[in-house]
């Protein structure tokens, strides 16, 4: 029989036990956000904020002219002034609101009837001529965006920023995407920098509007694709009319 080696002192017998794992660094201490996530988090705070905001003004909820309080809203939304001052320095370069040296913001005025006038008078010199150049250039890249544009168009679900917001995106895609096509991006940046769509809604809603304006759409998109100048412009002409004498002037006569 073969001799059993018994352990002794010197040699001791094997451990059939796993030893415990030793604890890393990164289980004793607390995972860091990663600072590309942080500035996520950061600008959605940031956007939900301004979109907030940017409602409360559509809605009038804060009335043209009334002073905006950081401090309150901050405290209204549970955050820091910080994504505050950020939504109003960005509604600030929208038009809806104006920061008053030692004073702080306030919500801009509704258009004056002066105003009005003088921005449909700008958008009836550019606008018709943007239109009649898109139909004399329009390729198959320009139709292809075109009838997508046309296609993310939908009707108002309320007569509250909530609920015609979708639209108002819409009608400043739709205009500024023209203005684009006319080949000068002179003319898009100068209808860009109105803001005008904002103010008109801003200005005036109802239900009826909604329906109207995609109609009106859908005529312009197919003479431009269509490569009509005279109809595209005929059709812009007509848009732009009907939104500054029939659907809007009514409000400075009631």
């Amino acid at each position: 029989m073969d001799p059993t080696v018994r352990p002794t002192a010197e040699s001791p017998a094997p451990s059939t036990m796993t030893p415990a794992a030793k604890p890393t660094a990164s289980a004793m201490e607390p995972v860091a956000e990663a600072p590309d996530r942080r500035l996520l988090r950061r600008q959605m705070l940031a956007d939900d904020v301004y979109e907030a905001i940017k409602t409360m003004l559509m809605d009038h909820a804060i009335r043209p002219g009334a002073r905006i309080s950081i401090d309150g809203l901050a405290r209204d939304f549970q955050v820091s002034s910080t994504p505050v001052r950020e939504a109003l320095a960005r509604l600030e370069s929208e038009g809806l609101a104006d920061k008053e040296p030692l004073k702080g913001y306030r919500a801009t005025p509704l258009l004056s009837l002066e105003e009005f006038d003088d921005l449909y008078r700008f958008r009836l010199l550019l606008e018709p001529w943007a239109a009649r150049r898109a139909a004399e250039l329009i390729d198959d890249t320009g139709r292809e965006r075109l009838t997508a544009e046309l296609a993310t168009a939908v009707e108002p679900t309320s007569v509250d920023y909530a609920g015609y917001k979708s639209l108002t995106a819409h009608d400043n895609r739709f205009h500024t995407l023209i203005t684009g096509l006319s080949g000068s991006e002179q003319v898009r940046l100068a209808f860009q920098r109105t803001h005008c769509h904002l103010h008109i809604f801003r200005l005036h809603y109802d239900r009826d509007t909604g329906p109207e304006v995609l109609v009106e759409h859908r005529e312009v998109v197919e003479a431009i694709l269509s490569g009509d100048p005279a109809a595209a412009e005929a059709a812009m002409t007509k848009h732009l009319g009907n939104s500054m004498s029939v659907r809007l002037r009514k409000v400075y006569e009631q």
